[in-house]
């Protein structure tokens, strides 16, 4: 209700401002303020649209709050069933159930004999029978990664006519901590 009145007194405002506007004459000789015939028809024309234009503005905004109160007499409050026992509560097949699902995930797993770094042109030179030096020293043990990460050091040992590792060192938590630094 408020704002239908500073509408209409800004509205009125506007005419008064324009009639001054026609009264007040132009410098330069006696031609109207308005191009054309009549002088204020054509500001008479833009206050009503402009009032025209604000009462349907108004309209508009009663109306998106009208809808509003009544979305808002729709709606109601969620209520929502407290969960926090049946949370703390134990499971006894949970961890069966987890581990179960980790059990299935694939690692790739390497063991590594030693390292070297080769400039391309020594890699180009090298043939059958070549040999190529590695950092680690005859006796070293191996080590092992699970997808890249280094997790165990063993002995190379030989099995049914193939390579294995014998491990004898685990790595602990705390030292695969500080590779990651």
């Amino acid at each position: 209700m408020g704002n239908e009145l500073d509408q209409d007194a800004l509205a009125a405002e506007w005419a008064a401002a324009l009639e001054e506007q026609e009264e007040t004459p132009v410098e330069g000789g006696d031609a109207p303020a308005a191009g054309g015939g009549g002088g204020g028809g054509d500001d008479e024309a833009l206050a009503d649209e402009w009032a025209a234009a604000l009462a349907q503005e108004e309209q508009t905004s009663m109306k998106k709050e009208k809808e509003q109160s009544f979305l808002h007499s729709q709606s109601r409050a969620a209520d929502f069933k407290d969960l926090t026992e049946d949370a703390k509560a134990p499971r006894p097949d949970a961890t069966k159930r987890d581990l179960d699902f980790i059990l299935d995930i694939p690692l790739d797993v390497s063991a590594e004999l030693g390292r070297t770094k080769l400039l391309i042109n020594e890699l180009l030179q090298l043939g059958q029978g070549s040999v190529i030096e590695l950092n680690k020293l005859a006796g070293e043990p191996l080590e092992i990664y699970v997808n890249g990460k280094l997790v165990a050091r063993g002995e190379a040992v030989v099995i049914n006519e193939k390579f294995g590792v014998r491990l004898t060192d685990i790595i602990s938590p705390i030292e695969r901590v500080k590779q990651l630094a």
